[in-house]
């Protein structure tokens, strides 16, 4: 992909937020974009007792479908996990994340890539960031340990590799 393709990609799915809500820490400096995922699924919470003994909403995991072209693409699960219908698949680490554009929203996130398998279009992704991010934050009491909750959200994900990247470094 060419870089100003790779920019003008990367310009629509962060045309939602204004550039001053977008840091340096979630941009994609040195890198190119290899592909892109809609994801539309919940942000699963679970009731659990915190430092000082109340029950609060705790995060748990995600579990949302991965959607390309109006297509299913892949999944997205705990790990945190990306996973393509083409056998690839990635987990990652948080490294950066700024607000979402609501309380009501998710954060953004930078992630960087911990572990690759398969030899699809994940296999030299280094680094995933998760932008347009709309819903997903759980609020309100729990008031029964261990009850789950499932809020709904929505978000974009773009997959990139550094530049000049040939074979994933990462173990297998």
């Amino acid at each position: 992909m060419r870089p100003t393709l790779t920019c003008t990609v990367l310009a629509l799915l962060i045309a939602p937020l204004q550039a001053a809500e977008l840091p340096d820490a979630i941009a994609a400096a040195g890198e190119s974009l290899v592909t892109t995922a809609h994801a539309v699924g919940s942000q699963v919470y679970e009731c659990e007792f915190d430092t000082v003994g109340n029950l609060v909403w705790q995060f748990r995991e995600p579990i949302a479908a991965l959607f390309a072209s109006g297509k299913t693409v892949g999944r997205h699960y705990a790990g945190p996990t990306w996973e393509l219908i083409d056998g690839s698949g990635v987990s990652g680490k948080i490294v950066s994340h700024a607000p979402g554009a609501s309380p009501a929203d998710i954060p953004i996130l930078n992630l960087e890539v911990t572990s690759r398998r398969g030899q699809g279009q994940l296999s030299l992704v280094s680094t995933i960031k998760r932008l347009n991010t709309r819903g997903g934050v759980a609020f309100g009491e729990c008031s029964a340990h261990h009850t789950l909750l499932g809020v709904p959200y929505t978000a974009d994900y773009a997959f990139f590799r550094k530049s000049g990247a040939t074979h994933a470094a990462v173990g297998q």
